[in-house]
């Protein structure tokens, strides 16, 4: 189970985060369903090359601050 829980509402907000962080990125590489966040943290650690802890940092923080712009 993943230590996270990522709404549908949630993930366009950190999805767009993202994409500023890491501009390669695309919306296909992104594609989320909420409650599968194990397969999206798996994924992003394969698109940005970073171990699970930086991952789930990442994603923590973008939850924290989703009124703010900055990951």
């Amino acid at each position: 189970m993943a230590e996270i829980s990522i709404t549908n509402k949630e993930w366009e907000r950190v999805k767009i985060k993202l994409q500023r962080k890491y501009n390669h990125l695309t919306d296909a590489q992104l594609q989320y369903n909420e409650g599968q966040e194990d397969s999206l943290i798996n994924n992003l650690m394969e698109l940005v090359h970073r171990d699970r802890n930086y991952v789930l940092f990442t994603l923590k923080k973008a939850l924290v601050n989703i009124d703010n712009n900055r990951l």
